[in-house]
């Protein structure tokens, strides 16, 4: 049954919401943890087919290698776990998200802060190891930064990395908790207590959501 009309497609185990760009500006996305591949691969074909682009988060390796064999044009980020299927270029903004860093471990959320800011039109800056244990690090990168219109800032452990850069720059400071760390980090929760209880003014998603963070920071970067 085509519901289109009422603004969305019925596939049964989904409803497809085809007019939320136009409400939000911002495309559905499919987020596939928990979803078979054959019901990701139902979904991307029917926004394929009204001629959407399509952005897929959390894909495991082997849902990726199906969707692959499947779908041409989709290009997977095994770092961040993403899919992306442009069947039109959107205008880049003309000015810039930067997302930076802590460490290394941090990268999966990282590349898919990235991958989403840029499907969603947005130049995209990255400036990655930047933590507080080598903070020299961070102020040789502290100009580029600066020109950012919106920051993103992703880091583990206690998280201090937020406050630091948000204490430092005149821009929107979207903080990412993620899940790295020893024992008493506790899987992230320590991290984003330590961003909630800031001094500094910043703004802080959940977990390792780097989807989240993107897309508030493109809605910043766009107004």
């Amino acid at each position: 049954m085509n519901n289109n009309t009422k603004g969305y497609e019925e596939l049964g185990f989904a409803k497809i919401d085809t007019h939320r760009e136009e409400r939000t500006g911002q495309p559905e996305v499919i987020f596939c943890e928990g979803k078979s591949t054959e019901q990701v691969l139902g979904i991307m074909q029917v926004m394929i087919g009204l001629g959407k682009n399509v952005l897929c988060t959390r894909v495991p390796p082997e849902m990726a290698e199906s969707i692959g064999q499947k779908i041409p044009g989709a290009v997977y980020n095994p770092t961040g776990r993403t899919i992306r299927v442009m069947q039109h270029e959107p205008e880049l903004t003309p000015t810039t998200i930067a997302i930076v860093s802590a460490g290394t471990s941090d990268l999966p959320v990282v590349e898919e802060a990235y991958e989403t800011a840029l499907f969603f039109g947005n130049r995209v800056e990255k400036i990655v190891d930047v933590g507080i244990a080598g903070i020299h690090r961070l102020f040789d990168k502290l100009d580029q930064i600066r020109q950012a219109r919106v920051i993103i800032v992703v880091a583990g452990m206690e998280g201090a990395l937020a406050s630091v850069i948000a204490g430092l720059v005149d821009k929107p400071v979207i903080a990412v908790p993620t899940c790295i760390g020893y024992g008493a980090n506790l899987n992230g929760i320590a991290t984003l207590l330590s961003m909630l209880s800031s001094c500094t003014t910043l703004s802080v998603v959940n977990i390792d959501n780097g989807f989240g963070a993107a897309s508030q920071a493109s809605r910043i970067n766009k107004l």
